[in-house]
């Protein structure tokens, strides 16, 4: 999907809001958008992190997920500049919403190493701000999920030893526990 009309008429289709046709211009950009280098990666940006505060719920969560999975066709490297915007919608009114972007960001850190140092910084704060949210378990959970997804593309050591006192810091044995099965001790293979 190299040319331009198809990626400026899937770009609109996102914003149209038609349920069905939205889905399919999303499936369609994303599957480009796996695909790096993405030629039209600056043709989309501004529009996706305008796209980050829009009313539609679903919209917020498309762009999201876009802007993680062009993050490794951004030679400028704007996601270090549009991380926090991104980072909000972990924190967005919809849950499910808050979630996808939350699920997606692992991408951005499998960017480079400034991409990753970013996220960890963004993920670990965003690991302690939840205490006081209605979701903390599976926040957190999420949180452990996307570090590991991150460390499976990248093997960076500070990845795991983030992860793994992120997980030394929950309170509750039980849910520690559950988030340690992400991260099994170095060496074991589950």
């Amino acid at each position: 999907m190299s040319d331009h009309t198809d990626i400026r008429q899937h770009l609109e289709t996102i914003h149209s809001g038609e349920r069905e046709a939205q889905g399919e211009a999303f499936r369609a950009l994303l599957e480009a958008a796996g695909r790096p280098p993405v030629a039209w990666t600056y043709e989309a940006w501004d529009v996706l992190v305008r796209a980050l505060g829009a009313k539609d719920n679903r919209l917020r969560s498309i762009a999201a997920q876009l802007l993680c999975a062009l993050a490794a066709s951004d030679p400028e490297e704007r996601i270090l500049r549009d991380f926090d915007a991104l980072l909000e919608v972990t924190r967005d009114r919809k849950f499910v919403t808050a979630r996808h972007a939350l699920q997606a960001l692992w991408q951005a850190g499998a960017a480079g190493k400034k991409q990753r140092q970013v996220l960890l910084q963004g993920l670990s704060r965003r690991f302690k701000e939840c205490a006081a949210e209605k979701n903390t378990t599976l926040i957190r959970y999420d949180i452990a999920v996307c570090l590991r997804r991150l460390y499976d593309a990248v093997p960076d050591d500070a990845v795991r030893a983030t992860a793994v006192a992120l997980i030394e810091t929950e309170p509750d044995p039980t849910y520690r526990k559950k988030y340690a099965t992400v991260w099994p001790p170095k060496g074991d293979r589950r």
